[in-house]
């Protein structure tokens, strides 16, 4: 075996599943055996697999221009902007990469180069939560606050702070009902750090890898208001939460803000082309200059490519054409889970749309988190009857107990009580 795969090293009795195709919510192996994917690759596959018309799309736009850097332009890539801009249903200008992390990474870049040129030369600090994930390039995982991904690829860029998470189930800054302290602390850590050194606050409307952390309502909103006191940009990732996966367009339209910069990746082409979207507000970009030193001295290669930007385009129609996030709003997953509260060890239950966490502890009374070995062995119980989910591993110590589905959203009545039904089947089994 040659290829080196994710999250792995040197392991010479390590089989993997070799995957040959896809159907729907469903992936098949070089054996034959069929798994429902409640994981939707990596987030990313909303729509499902099989989708013709994506793979007749990437054919068409190959034929015809197969490729052209958008230091000039091309008609998908502009389509593209407008579509987005439509979504959005704010005026912002759109600049192409191919993942979440590069998305990020010209965030803050933007966000930093922005200040200066509004005469704030100071403001070069990005604060974020802990739990987040952000990516695995320097300054994306700079800003991640998973420290177990962080361990010995240390020093990592400067100038990135955290706060603690909005995780409601294991709050430590309330007493008595939510006061929204988590995003006082924000506010707390601007004023500490002074509001003129801060660039931009980046958050999830949901904190995704990190354990399918929900925020408490209104959590959003007041940070988007304290970021337009002190100054500092508003950075949303949407790279997990965009494209229908919560049940709206994007998962901060629940929030009702207009971010200043929206960061999406993952399903922007339902996993059949890498591409990733950093989205601006106009009057940021109109602060930077047309030519030399003021304009934005970024390139990508292979960003907005021609066949990703068709695909995406159709990706668009088809959940605009089939209502994917309001059928991801409609079978809230976490709302079909909640019978697994009966379980002893399941401390809660939680999500948004398609989108859902199960956290496991050793008791109710104490929330003591199982150890990250009881999970994994939950997940190969999932998959060991056909289904495949995932888990929140090496992101915080001692929290690696949460497991985390999201399948396609296309999912039916059939495949999500199957989901509901091997999870209760495998934690049982487990604990």
């Amino acid at each position: 075996m040659s290829v080196w795969h994710p999250m792995s090293g040197y392991d010479p009795q390590a089989r993997r599943t070799v995957m040959v195709s896809g159907e729907g919510c469903w992936v098949t192996d070089d054996t034959g055996r069929r798994y429902l994917d409640a994981k939707s690759g990596l987030w990313c596959v909303n729509a499902g697999y099989g989708r013709d018309e994506l793979a007749d799309a990437a054919r068409d736009q190959l034929r015809t221009l197969p490729y052209y850097p958008l230091t000039d332009s091309h008609l998908p890539a502009q389509r593209l902007a407008a579509r987005l801009g439509e979504w959005l249903g704010e005026d912002y200008v759109f600049f192409f990469s191919n993942s979440g992390s590069e998305a990020n990474e010209v965030a803050f870049k933007i966000a930093r180069q922005y200040h200066q040129q509004c005469g704030e030369p100071y403001r070069q600090k990005i604060v974020s939560s802990y739990r987040a994930y952000h990516g695995q390039t320097p300054g994306a995982l700079a800003a991640t606050g998973q420290n177990q991904r962080k361990l010995g690829y240390e020093p990592l860029p400067a100038g990135f702070l955290h706060v603690a998470p909005p995780d409601p189930y294991r709050c430590h800054l309330c007493e008595g009902g939510c006061t929204l302290r988590c995003a006082g602390e924000v506010e707390r850590v601007l004023r500490f750090e002074l509001p003129e050194t801060v660039a931009a606050v980046i958050a999830e409307p949901v904190i995704s890898g990190g354990g399918v952390i929900v925020p408490p309502a209104g959590y959003l909103a007041a940070v988007a208001a304290i970021c337009a006191r002190s100054g500092a940009l508003l950075i949303v990732d949407e790279a997990v939460c965009g494209f229908g996966r919560t049940g709206r367009r994007f998962g901060h339209q629940h929030s009702g803000i207009v971010p200043d910069i929206v960061t999406m990746a993952k399903a922007v082409a339902n996993g059949y082309f890498p591409i990733a979207v950093t989205a601006v507000r106009r009057e940021i970009h109109e602060r930077f200059a047309a030519t030399g030193q003021g304009r934005l001295r970024h390139i990508n290669t292979f960003g907005g490519h021609p066949a990703a930007c068709a695909v995406a385009l159709r990706t668009m129609d088809i959940m605009d054409g089939e209502d994917l996030p309001a059928r991801a709003a409609g079978n809230a997953l976490a709302r079909r889970l909640k019978p697994l509260l009966a379980l002893p060890q399941v401390g809660e239950v939680r999500g948004l749309g398609l989108l859902a966490g199960v956290e496991l502890v050793e008791d109710r009374v104490s929330r003591r988190p199982v150890a990250a070995d009881v999970t994994r062995r939950v997940v190969a119980a999932c998959r060991e009857r056909g289904v495949i989910v995932g888990m929140n591993a090496n992101t915080a110590a001692g929290l690696s107990n949460v497991v985390m589905a999201g399948p396609p959203l296309v999912a039916g009545e059939e495949e999500l009580d199957l989901l509901a039904t091997t999870l209760e089947e495998a934690i049982r089994e487990v604990l």
